[in-house]
């Protein structure tokens, strides 16, 4: 079975679904749950399904090994980022090559990038009348939203739609597709997720 750590910064509704996505499955669990913001309350939702999580500084995160070391210690072979707003380091990219993978509430390479996030992208589909949106999973690399896409799936974006309402079409999208995309790397592509 393999261990899945989730990288989380706000609410963590998305990393509460994997958890429960996996809490029966024979491929993998969500074994840590990990957030750069104390009172995230992905936390909370982490604590509610008996899945360890730990907060830690951007000192720890970017001037030591804190974070990498914890990884190892507790055998995670899958890193998953689920409203994770910070670049990950170079340690943990290196160690986890292609191990690493992200979701976006946007079909990028459009509406990516640094402080691309959450209803922020929303807001820019809708005021460039864009007639669809959609979600996009990719690999993590030193920069924000470049890796190379695994996948994308797209909803159609009405005149009537608010960012309010986009969002809950995009986050529909993000519940049906993360967990599975995740598990088809662990169990199809195996050589991308053997254990370290």
């Amino acid at each position: 079975m393999r261990k899945i750590a989730i990288f989380a910064s706000g609410s963590g509704t998305n990393a509460e679904n994997i958890i429960k996505y996996f809490s029966n499955k024979n491929s993998a669990r969500v074994c840590l749950v990990l957030s750069n913001k104390r009172e995230a309350y992905v936390l909370k939702r982490a604590s509610d399904h008996n899945v360890k999580s730990v907060f830690f500084e951007r000192s720890e995160f970017y001037s030591s090994e804190r974070v990498l070391d914890y990884l190892l210690l507790n055998k995670i072979d899958f890193i998953v980022l689920a409203g994770f707003l910070w670049l990950v380091p170079e340690n943990i990219l290196k160690k986890y090559k292609s191990r690493i993978i992200n979701i976006h509430p946007a079909l990028l390479p459009r509406y990516g990038g640094k402080g691309m996030y959450g209803e922020k992208v929303h807001e820019a589909v809708i005021n460039n009348h864009d007639n669809e949106s959609g979600i996009t999973i990719h690999y993590v690399n030193p920069f924000y939203d470049a890796g190379d896409i695994i996948f994308q799936i797209r909803c159609k974006v009405d005149p009537s739609d608010t960012p309010d309402s986009l969002a809950a079409k995009v986050h529909a999208l993000e519940y049906e597709y993360y967990p599975k995309i995740i598990e088809d790397l662990i169990i199809n592509r195996p050589d991308q997720v053997k254990k370290l």
